[in-house]
């Protein structure tokens, strides 16, 4: 068992659930309620599913990664989970500090639960 991988699965899957049940409140609520026109908003609603659906398959491959006897090498899949835990949180960066607001880092926190996804992958695909 490896344990780095085991506990990034485990912390992408909260993140995963996080986003499902915080996401849909502060995010697709008010997105299906706004003024936009019905296909942008359509298309950004079915975006934030996809999102969801990579966030739990992610957790659910580290979580496989962490436990499967046969992997004898999970490096290449945890790698990728980690780069693009990596992508996710980059860009939830540089959005919210391209807009010029106060204290940047904590208006679009979601890169606080992107990046030790990433860490802990990428340590256990190490």
């Amino acid at each position: 068992m490896n344990g780095w991988l085991l506990a990034a699965g485990i912390t992408a899957l909260g993140v995963a659930a996080v986003h499902i049940v915080g996401g849909h409140r502060d995010v697709v609520r008010p997105l299906l309620s706004c003024g936009l026109a019905d296909e942008p908003k359509r298309v950004l609603h079915a975006v934030w599913h996809m999102v969801s659906i990579d966030l739990v398959l992610s957790g659910l491959a580290l979580l496989y990664l962490s436990l499967a006897d046969d992997m004898s090498d999970p490096g290449l899949v945890a790698w990728f989970v980690a780069a693009h835990f990596i992508a996710y949180a980059a860009a939830f960066l540089v959005v919210t500090l391209s807009v010029g607001w106060p204290r940047p880092l904590l208006r679009l926190p979601q890169w606080i639960l992107l990046l030790p996804v990433a860490a802990l992958a990428a340590a256990g695909g190490a």
